[in-house]
């Protein structure tokens, strides 16, 4: 794990958390104020209420106009803050001289604050300011006399603290349904980052990330196209070969009914030959299965034509191989008489065996490089004599006109491929019979190459002749069946031709004609 990465619990915990915490500070924020502005309003009205009553009272204005004793307004207004929780009841007269107070020394004396002129002029209102009790909430209101004439005025207060404590003990609870609803989110963080992290398997964001990463890197990488679709047949997946083989990865251009068939069998296909936009592909479709339900289907797609190529350059190897391969067998059985005849001391019949081998090797030599300069398959068709050798058969070579080399290194490639197939293939069919011989020729003119390959062997029903082509198709159980379906392949690239004649009984022959131009020679027109 990179240092600085935060697991993917710890994200989710500090951003619910801070979520959380900022939305309840904004609703503290918020709430706070309305409550202030509630609670305010409210002790504003309960002083308000309490001046009203006050100065609506009869027993006011008779004590204001002389009717009554000034001293009955003190005993009203004592009652009146006890019975309503204000901090005072002021009464005074046009001159501002208290008539009423909580404190009995101060009756008497002007009023103090200076917000008091107004409720003097006839206002009734509600201020804040600071008298010999402290700061407060007041509520002004005027004395009139049964005629209408003002005589006086209440100044009810309710002190700034009290007002303060009842919004404390509000935000109190508040902060207490803020501390709670922090706990919750925290609790549904860690619950949220445990499901999220077993959804995803455990795995942290970056460890998904890389993960995705390299398994984009990885099927770019890939040689083969491949394509996934869901179980809607919609495209999830494609690399840079499946869009270089469906026209840079045009949707309408890929043919998806073999992902939909799969989806619809739930039976892999493997190895199925499909032409996409002219070009043959071998297709393997699979479906993808979930908790064990159909997810989807996934699909590879490889050119044939490559496949085709490594085949026969893979039994271009193979044919090599038994080629030295009988040639050193041979050779280990000749060093094995030899060694014989040493050890019995018969040196004359050894001179003559030495004799006989070089001179036959020699002549089998010498006629293959006069008959056929390219040395790759002359070499080859050495080999080839030596393999027949060892196999009991007797393999004839012939040639009336030397064949040159060809323009084209690759032909001779493909030339091995044909002819050590079609010579393989008589060397089997003539294990069974009495005469096992095989003539093989080779005549060239005209720019065409003929090569004739003739067994005795038993020869091939007419009703099978049509199949020997076809790939997998064998005489020779399963497993085979390959070498001629790869002659045909290379006769078809190369523009080449082929004859079969065969009888039951009479063995078989079988000429192909191949497109040869000689090495230095002038392409014709």
């Amino acid at each position: 794990m990179r240092k600085g990465r935060w697991k993917l619990q710890t994200v989710i915990i500090a951003f619910v958390c801070a979520v959380v915490a900022f939305s309840l500070l904004v609703t503290d924020i918020l709430v706070t104020k309305t409550v202030t502005d509630s609670v305010e309003a409210g002790q504003a009205e309960k002083a308000q209420n309490a001046s009203r009553m006050v100065a609506h009272t009869p027993l006011v204005a008779q004590a204001l106009t002389g009717a009554r004793s000034e001293e009955d307004i003190q005993a009203f207004a004592s009652d009146i803050r006890r019975e309503t929780g204000v901090q005072f009841v002021v009464v005074m007269d046009m001159n501002g001289i208290r008539k009423s107070h909580p404190d009995p020394d101060k009756i008497g004396q002007p009023f103090t604050g200076g917000d008091e002129e107004h409720v003097l002029a006839g206002e009734e209102y509600v201020s804040t300011a600071e008298g010999t009790l402290g700061p407060s909430v007041r509520s002004f209101t005027p004395v009139f006399d049964p005629g209408g004439k003002q005589v006086g005025a209440v100044a009810v207060g309710i002190s700034l603290e009290s007002v303060q404590n009842a919004v404390a003990s509000s935000r109190n609870n508040i902060l207490a349904g803020t501390a709670a609803g922090i706990l919750a989110g925290v609790l549904g963080a860690v619950l949220l980052a445990r499901y999220i992290k077993k959804v995803l398997l455990g795995l942290e964001p970056f460890a998904i990330a890389r993960l995705v990463e390299e398994r984009d890197a990885i099927l770019q990488s890939v040689h083969e196209g491949i394509i996934a679709v869901d179980r809607d047949s919609t495209i999830t997946l494609m690399n840079r070969a499946a869009m270089s083989l469906f026209k840079e990865g045009k949707t309408e251009s890929i043919p998806l009914h073999s992902l939909q068939r799969v989806m619809e069998t739930k039976q892999q296909e493997i190895d199925r030959e499909q032409r996409i936009n002219g070009v043959e592909l071998l297709v393997n479709s699979v479906p993808i299965h979930v908790d064990g339900m159909l997810a989807g289907a996934v699909a590879t797609y490889r050119d044939k034509t490559e496949v085709k190529l490594l085949a026969e350059q893979l039994t271009g190897v193979r044919l090599y191989a038994d080629a030295l391969r009988a040639q050193t067998h041979e050779f280990m059985n000749k060093l094995h008489v030899i060694l014989g005849m040493v050890q019995m001391k018969s040196y004359e019949e050894l001179a003559l065996f030495i004799q006989e081998t070089v001179d036959f090797k020699s002549n089998e030599i010498q006629m293959m490089t006069e008959k056929i300069k390219d040395p790759v398959l002359a070499g080859f068709l050495v080999g080839k004599l030596s393999y027949a050798r060892e196999s009991g058969a007797s393999l004839h070579l012939k040639s009336d006109f030397p064949i040159p080399q060809p323009e084209d290194p690759a032909l001779t490639h493909d030339l091995i491929t044909v002819v050590g197939n079609l010579i393989d293939n008589a060397i089997d069919a003539v294990q069974k019979s009495r005469k096992k011989i095989i003539h093989v020729a080779f005549s060239y003119g005209d720019d065409i190459l003929t090569v004739e390959v003739a067994d005795s062997g038993t020869g091939i029903e007419e009703e099978k002749q049509h199949l020997l082509f076809e790939k997998g198709f064998s005489t020779k159980g399963t497993g085979r069946g390959i070498g001629l379906s790869l002659v045909q392949d290379i006769l078809a690239q190369r523009d080449g031709e082929f004859d079969l004649l065969s009888e039951p009984g009479k063995g078989t022959k079988l000429t192909v004609y191949i497109p040869f131009q000689e090495k230095g020679e002038e392409r014709k027109a």
